[in-house]
């Protein structure tokens, strides 16, 4: 990876591509440290630490590098935009216009979904910013003083200031996308996990020092399950027919059709995880008694919640594969071009093979997610030190992920320019 870097440093063109990414996380760092008017940040902070950091907008605090728990112009982060992203593929598939401007469009339909998802996350942005006002103004209304001037204005202010953050942060990501190195949205993700490194080194010195080596060994461990698992496939043989056409001849050859184990990346956790916190954040937003039904059920820490996320985590796992693979598609276009897997007539019986294949992938796809996102809970409950570092197996695999998807693209970029210290 570091050799990959200093390759491409080398190149002009990829040097510039990677000051401009840097320069455009810059701008998002300096725009994740400027406060909303009208709310007390050190107020918020303490609150959230003490009572929020639990519930589900801890997940948006981590998302978002701290700014969603200060208050911050950049306090909705990326996720207006990725939840506009999710809600618009959904209804891809379930609305028929959207499905044949997907397909059919070319460059234009997908020109006009990315306005529409561009609309949809200025109108997630200005939802989510009143819902954040809203909560705000619940906790000023319980004693604490978070708002500091009340009344149409002041309102008005702190939920177009949010709604704006949003629709920048949106911006910023689409022109690392087009300028610079990978994908914006990811890189953004990126920025915001690893800059909670130094408060993660700060708890460390806090803890037994044969607590950090079991933390550093159990991190690295992971970290090296996750690579692993994000390269591996199943390929299932795919043979082509020969047919003549003319006098030439087409077709003949093997090739494989490649399925991920991690097909569904890292979606299903974070879904898994925002349902199972929902219950959590709805006891503090409403002030319920957290009596024994909460703490062994709901509580981030107990058996109950473990078992519910992985069921969770299950559940989207195999409805994300069902959105990605359409097993009856695949079948037809390989009979329509002459392919069809060895021992499997063409058609039903092939779709039914590949609906096999990915069903024995999704439950080991599910598993491999079950172990990054509940080994940090079960590390939790074994040593108290590892709560306080806040390491989620979300960001985990997000940052590895993120990180191997660059080097990649650094790669593709320098074979597209034949760097010859690279092809030797």
């Amino acid at each position: 990876m570091l050799q990959t870097l200093k390759n491409a440093w080398k190149i002009p063109e990829l040097r510039k591509k990677i000051i401009f990414t840097l320069f455009i996380l810059l701008l998002y760092r300096i725009g994740n440290v400027i406060p909303v008017p009208y709310i007390d940040v050190a107020a918020l902070a303490s609150y959230f630490d003490s009572v929020l950091s639990t519930t589900i907008l801890g997940l948006y605090n981590a998302m978002s590098g701290s700014a969603f728990s200060q208050a911050t112009v950049f306090a909705l982060g990326i996720q207006p935009y990725i939840n506009a992203s999710i809600i618009i593929q959904l209804l891809t598939i379930a609305l028929p216009p959207l499905e044949r401007l997907a397909k059919e469009g070319g460059e234009e339909g997908k020109k006009k979904i990315e306005r529409i998802t561009r609309c949809t996350t200025v109108a997630l942005g200005l939802l989510m910013g009143g819902a954040y006002y809203v909560m705000l103004k619940n906790y000023s209304a319980q004693g604490f003083t978070i708002i500091t001037d009340e009344g149409f204005l002041p309102a008005l202010v702190i939920v177009l200031a949010f709604t704006a953050g949003s629709a920048l942060v949106m911006w910023l990501g689409e022109q690392i996308t087009e300028f610079g190195i990978g994908n914006g949205i990811s890189m953004i993700l990126f920025a915001n996990i690893i800059s909670g490194i130094p408060s993660m080194i700060g708890t460390l010195f806090t803890m037994a020092w044969w607590q950090v080596i079991i933390v550093l060994v159990g991190v690295a461990a992971l970290v090296l399950f996750i690579v692993f698992i994000n390269d591996a496939e199943r390929r299932i043989p795919i043979q082509y027919a020969k047919r003549v056409v003319g006098r030439k001849i087409y077709g003949g050859q093997n090739t494989n059709l490649p399925i991920k184990v991690a097909m569904s990346g890292v979606m299903p956790v974070i879904f898994a995880q925002s349902i199972c916190s929902m219950p959590a954040t709805l006891y503090v937003l409403f002030g319920w008694n957290q009596g024994w039904f909460y703490n062994n059920i709901w509580d981030s820490s107990s058996v109950g919640y473990a078992i519910m996320y992985f069921l969770m985590i299950f559940f989207f796992s195999w409805f994300y594969s069902t959105i990605q693979y359409d097993t009856v598609e695949i079948a037809n276009n390989l009979k329509s071009n002459g392919g069809f897997i060895p021992g499997f007539r063409p058609g039903k019986p092939t779709a039914e093979f590949i609906q096999k294949v990915i069903n024995k992938i999704i439950v080991f796809g599910a598993i491999y997610l079950s172990i990054v996102a509940l080994l940090p809970i079960v590390a939790g409950n074994l040593m108290e030190g590892v709560k306080n570092l806040a390491i989620g197996g979300t960001s985990v695999i997000i940052v590895v992920g993120v990180a191997l998807e660059t080097v990649k693209a650094l790669e593709a970029q320098m074979l597209m320019r034949h760097y010859k210290g690279f092809l030797d």
